[in-house]
Parts: structure tokens; sequence; C-alpha cells
């Protein structure tokens, strides 16, 4: 769902701009106030694990588009719903501006949309009150399940008022809700799934975590945790992205069943045009791969998996992704804890 800016106008990208930093100022001094310090490391290494996770591209079977993971919930389950929204606001950010992933005008939809939703309605209303503290195997599937659809439903359904109340592109509100709905609820079901072995691997391995967001303190360490989800990071970033499907995402193949265009035209002039060059100059390894690479190889129509091709761009890009997530979520946790001691 990251929205490119050709959907959004000055007006709406503003206007969510504005909602979204004054969430981030609000979850910041929650943060803040979490008297433990075992949060920061968390909060980094996830951030470097769902940059590498939204790379990953799963076809949806009879559809002829693709979907990724949100990451919302489960940064919720693992840290709490304040914790989650900077790490993904943080993981946005970096695709945004390194890897063109998602306009700069639409960046604020972009982070409300795929964090608002899974954090602060999905995670307390859906997934705490199904699971409560102490996730029995089927509770844990079928919350996970129930609370990443309902998440990515909300989500889709604001990408479709914020295009409409923008009113800068030809998408008839009722055609447009009608395809990104059923589509993202085929995602929300794997990324569910995907959230509760998560959450499976990390209560096997340390189920004090699951106590969000303040994370219980425990004398036992958290590098097994922490080295396990590095080291997927590293293999979801710099190697399982070969075999990530080249179809739309949902957000694209409902616009191009919309509009029968995947690319809407943006404006050559004004804000439009400025943050485009600047995103232009930001964007050093831009749609993940070299600048210099030639185009990823399209999929025949009917070939619905991606089959592996080494590429080294994609690689690079997973890779350094990661390790620069982890370094600006870690010097935002780190500077909010110092703030919290000083004062």
């Amino acid at each position: 769902m990251h929205m490119a800016d050709a959907l959004v106008s000055p007006l709406v990208g503003g206007a969510m701009w504005g909602a979204t930093a004054g969430l981030i100022s609000s979850c910041a001094k929650k943060v803040k106030a979490i008297r433990n310090d075992r949060l920061v490391p968390m909060m980094g290494v996830l951030g470097a694990f769902i940059f590498a996770a939204q790379m990953i591209n799963f076809s949806i079977p009879g559809t002829g588009s693709s979907g990724h993971l949100g990451g919302g919930l489960l940064l919720a389950a693992l840290l709490g719903p304040h914790a989650a929204f900077l790490v993904i606001s943080s993981v946005l950010t970096v695709q945004a501006l390194f890897f063109a992933d998602g306009g700069l005008l639409s960046l604020g939809c972009n982070i409300f949309n795929m964090g608002f939703f899974p954090a602060f309605i999905a995670y307390p209303f859906i997934y705490r009150v199904i699971v409560q503290d102490a996730p029995g195997t089927a509770r844990l599937w079928g919350g996970s399940v129930l609370a990443a659809v309902a998440g990515l439903l909300m989500g889709a359904f604001a990408v479709v008022l914020e295009t409409t109340a923008s009113g800068i592109s030809a998408l008839p509100f009722g055609p447009f809700v009608l395809l990104m709905l059923p589509i993202h609820l085929a995602i929300g079901v794997v990324e569910g799934l995907a959230t509760a072995a998560v959450v499976t691997f990390v209560a096997h391995a340390r189920p004090e975590i699951l106590a969000a967001p303040a994370l219980k303190k425990s004398s036992r360490t958290l590098k097994p945790v922490l080295a396990g989800l590095l080291i997927a990071a590293v293999l979801l970033g710099g190697v399982i992205s070969w075999f990530a499907s080249t179809q739309l995402n949902g957000l694209e193949w409902s616009v191009k069943k919309t509009s029968g265009s995947e690319e809407l035209e943006i404006s050559d002039e004004g804000l439009h045009s400025g943050l485009a060059a600047l995103q232009e100059k930001t964007a050093f390894l831009p749609d993940y791969g070299f600048k210099s690479a030639t185009a990823k190889t399209e999929l025949p129509a009917n070939d619905s998996v991606r089959r592996p091709i080494a590429d080294a761009g994609t690689s690079v890009a997973g890779l350094v992704g990661g390790l620069i997530t982890l370094a600006v979520v870690g010097l935002i946790g780190y500077g909010l804890r110092s703030r919290h001691r000083n004062e």
C-alpha cells in the first residue's frame, strides 16, 4: 500500500503529514517514558527485519497481483503500539528517501495507513482481545489473521478515501474500493499467518518479550531472539528477495484495473515535480537496485512464481536498507532513552 504522489494532492498529503507528525510526537513521548533498555535493541532489529520482509512480494493466486507484509501488527505485538508506530514510520521513511518506494508527498498517508490502523485499532481491539496475555496456539493464529485482515482493510479503504479526496486522478470511488478491499483481504490472511509464525518463535525463545509494550525485565538475555531476527533479515533482504514476485502489488493492480494504467501521470510543475526531483537525488538504490541496472525481467502473464535470479543490486539494497533502518531506529530509541535519563 505504498501510495505514489500521483494519487495525492498537496492538501491531502500535507494534512496527513500533519496527522502523522502529531502521532509520531505522541508516540515518542510514550516510548521515552518506558523504563526498559531491552526495548531499543528490539526496535532496531525488528525495523531491519520488517524492511527486509517488505521486499518479498508473494503472488496472489488467480489474480495476477502480489502483496507483501505491512508489519504493523507484528511490531505492535512485540513492542506495543507506540514503539511499533515509530518503527514502521522509520521503515517507510527509509524506503521513500533511499529506495523511491512510495512518494514523499504521500509519505504521511503511507505511515498513517500502514501504522495507525494495525497498531492502534487492530492490535488492541482485535488481537489483544482474542490472544490475551497467554497466547494459546489457536488463539494466536486466529487472532493474528483476523487482526491483520482488519488492519489491512482499514488501510486500503483509507487509500481510496485519500485518493478520492485528492481528486487529481481519474479513479472512481466505487470500482476502486471494490478492487482494493478483496485483494488486501487476501494479503491480510498471509500477513496474519506470518505474524503468528514470528510471534510463536519469540514466544518459545523468550515469552517475557510478549508482555508489550514495556518488555518485562528479565535476567535472560535477548541475544538468541535478536540474532535470529537479524539472520532472518539478512536472508530475506540478501537472498530470498531474488524469489519475490514481479507482479503488480495490490494497490498497483487495483489502479490498473480501475484506470487501465498501472502508473498515473504526475504534474510537471509545483510541489509534485519538486518532490519527485528531490527523491530522484536521495534514492541511491531506486526500486531496490542499482540506478544503472536494466529493468527487472517481467514474468509472462500466466506465470505466477518468480524464478530466482541472483541480483547484486537487490541484495545490496536489502542489506544496506536493513542496516540503515537498524541505525535510524537505534538512534531514535537511544536518543529518547538519553533524554529520559537526563530529565
